[in-house]
């Protein structure tokens, strides 16, 4: 089983062009929906860091038998702490645009969803789609991507991206988060947009080098590589799953 987890703010959506590169047939993967992104909040859930990775944990669990894990952005996160976290429960792993890594604090809006009132400010100017469409696009969102996303970013989403960034201290990852990396399964991949404004390939580089953990850099893309890049995303990950 190949689960597909999605960052944010994205929904599975995103990997509608890997799947259909991928040749994949219903029933040998799952594009997971974040509990809030595009899907109802579950009674109880937290929306922490913490309460996400433990929601992956048990789709995990669920598929009865070992995972490939494939991650974007927060759902990058998501997959090295849950599979840091469960190793046995993975097959192979691969991350894109985002890591945990203890010297990176964060992009500039990241910081800014994190601090209280001021967060709030920027997403009351996320409610206006007519903006917030062409501003995706100039971060590097692909325009056709933007325009199927934008319609799902609605008050439950950016409440739980509130949360979750709060949760975070916008991307600062200590204790557990970074020292459990050292348990992540050696059967990894990374895939990176080389223009990606928000998160250096420097830190794709930083990571590669201490864990060992191949880079493939996707050329002239940005932080949505996974999309625009599809097809060369693809062949990766086939030659990935095949070793």
């Amino acid at each position: 089983m190949i689960l597909f987890v999605h960052g944010v703010p994205d929904t599975a959506i995103l990997w509608d062009p890997l799947i259909n590169a991928l040749g994949l047939e219903p029933g040998v993967y799952r594009a997971l929906s974040l509990p809030g992104f595009g899907n109802p909040v579950p009674k109880g859930f937290s929306g922490t860091k913490d309460a996400y990775a433990g929601w992956l944990v048990k789709q995990m669990e669920a598929a009865g038998e070992p995972v490939h894990l494939v991650g974007h952005n927060w759902g990058a996160l998501l997959v090295l702490r849950a599979a840091s976290m469960r190793p046995e429960l993975v097959s192979s792993w691969c991350v894109t645009n985002a890591l945990i890594d203890k010297e990176y604090s964060g992009h500039r809006t990241a910081r800014m969803w994190a601090t209280p009132i001021l967060g709030e400010l920027v997403m009351l100017g996320m409610r206006n789609k007519a903006r917030l469409e062409p501003s995706l696009v100039e971060g590097g969102m692909p325009a056709s991507l933007a325009k199927t996303e934008v319609p799902h970013i609605d008050k439950t989403m950016r409440q739980s991206i509130l949360k979750l960034y709060r949760s975070a201290l916008g991307l600062s990852f200590r204790g557990a988060w970074v020292d459990d990396l050292a348990k992540l399964p050696k059967r990894g991949q990374l895939f990176w947009g080389e223009t990606d404004p928000f998160v250096d390939l420097s830190v794709a580089e930083r990571f590669s080098k201490q864990w060992g953990t191949p880079l493939h850099v996707a050329r002239g893309a940005g932080h949505w590589a996974c999309h625009e890049r599809a097809e060369e995303f693809a062949g990766l990950l086939a030659a990935h799953w095949s070793r």
